[in-house]
């Protein structure tokens, strides 16, 4: 009976968690391709808004952490694109944090089957074993840290290893704000047409991004024996 009720409970979970997906990418999907194709016009459509442009940014911040299949670097230098960079890395920090913990509460209450068929065998053993260990917390942290991680998976994965929840929501904030800071300095100057400083720092970032990625597997078993 248990079982049945856990069964039912998570497969309900499950239809609205999809169900909310289906229907935030239908309304907002087709406004994502536009931060690429015209930011001015994306920018357009937040401000169409009015004061809550800035609520609908949040969101969109929110649905790319949780989807993540989208971009995330590239909504944060929109965050910077339309309000500054002192606002844009406020409200993306506060979206990709939200987001973040949304990620990580699905994966503890839905559990371990329910992250197998979103997230491959091969990142959750990788990580799960690093996080796993009595300095999960500071490895967790520097793997959100480090460029090139896939930090949104990683969010999944952290929901169902010891973490707790108070922890992982100071590591989440902390520890992508420099990169969301980044992202945003750069969002600012293409915005005010400084093309220079942003193509200086978005090939900085860019660099790091590619050393991150590629260097992977490396970082990652330096990790180990921390």
């Amino acid at each position: 009976m248990n079982f049945n009720k856990s069964f039912l409970v998570n497969l309900i979970l499950i239809i609205l968690f999809i169900s909310g997906l289906i229907l935030s990418m239908s309304y907002f999907g087709k406004n994502l391709t536009t931060i690429m194709n015209s930011p001015d016009k994306f920018r357009e459509w937040i401000y169409s808004f009015g004061k809550l442009g800035i609520i609908v940014f949040i969101g969109i911040q929110i649905l790319q952490v949780i989807v993540f299949a989208i971009p995330g670097e590239i909504v944060q230098v929109a965050g910077g694109y339309l309000f500054g960079t002192f606002f844009g890395t406020l409200y993306s920090v506060i979206g990709i944090t939200i987001g973040s913990l949304i990620c990580f509460l699905i994966a503890r209450v839905l559990g371990y089957n329910f992250i197998r068929s979103i997230v491959s065998d091969e990142n959750i053993k990788k990580f799960d074993y690093l996080i796993n260990n009595p300095k999960g917390e500071i490895i967790l942290f520097l793997l959100f840290f480090i460029p090139g991680m896939p930090k949104d998976i990683l969010s999944y994965i952290a929901g169902i290893t010891p973490v707790r929840f108070y922890n992982f929501f100071i590591i989440t904030m902390f520890a992508r704000f420099p990169g969301i800071l980044f992202s945003s300095y750069i969002g600012e100057n293409l915005g005010s047409k400084n093309y220079f400083i942003a193509g200086v720092v978005a090939i900085i970032t860019f660099l790091l991004f590619l050393i991150g990625l590629y260097k992977k597997n490396i970082i990652l078993d330096k990790l180990k024996k921390i």
